[in-house]
């Protein structure tokens, strides 16, 4: 049900969604809604609950794994990079912020966490020789700007261009971007397709 709801709180916020809304769209009746979640507050709890076990999902590496494991994280990374940017709105947070300041924090801990283990997988990488000599910061920088614009409807039609052939072109350009020639053999193409085909069939779906 919290599933459902997310893409309505996503473009809208919750601020002035009514538990009528809410249950029209996790697409149940008020009281199937009413025996799951006793209030707005429990509901959006759960919600922020999904986005803080999706983050945590990616473990800390160590400094035990072999350099194979920067190819697995990689694409790791940009997965919940596509998935992360596509699901948290802006218009979300500030109704977070502003109604429910401590979720807001408790996802902002979560987030600003994994924002870290990013910028260390980064310059562990360039240390080890993996990746180019490239600022991490402005990596991060560009997932959020660039993410964002390729995943809006309108950039691609304007572009001509499928939500498909945007996120391979995406990961190609981060992958050529980030590892040096004679180590992009150490990321498994064909590992990552699987992973774009799902988020693409979402995305469609959502429209």
């Amino acid at each position: 049900m919290l599933k459902k709801l997310i893409p309505s709180l996503m473009k809208d916020g919750f601020q002035q969604m009514r538990m009528d809304d809410i249950a029209k769209f996790m697409d149940v009746s008020r009281a199937t809604m009413y025996k799951n979640f006793s209030s707005k507050e429990e509901i959006i709890e759960g919600v922020v609950r999904i986005f803080v076990d999706y983050i945590e999902q990616l473990e800390d590496r160590t400094n035990e794994d072999d350099d194979r494991s920067f190819g697995v994280w990689f694409q790791q990374l940009f997965e919940q990079s596509v998935t992360l940017v596509g699901k948290i709105s802006d218009v979300f947070l500030k109704d977070l912020q502003m109604v429910f300041p401590e979720m807001y924090d408790v996802l902002k801990t979560a987030l600003n966490k994994r924002e870290q283990q990013t910028l260390k997988f980064y310059r562990d990488g360039k240390n080890k020789g993996i990746f180019n000599p490239i600022n991490e910061k402005f990596i991060l920088l560009q997932d959020d700007i660039l993410l964002r614009e390729i995943m809006n409807v309108k950039y691609l039609l304007y572009n001509q261009m499928t939500i498909q052939q945007a996120l391979d072109d995406y990961y190609q350009l981060k992958k050529i971007q980030l590892f040096k020639p004679e180590k992009i053999s150490l990321v498994d193409d064909s590992r990552i397709q699987p992973v774009i085909e799902h988020i693409v069939e979402k995305f469609n779906r959502a429209l």
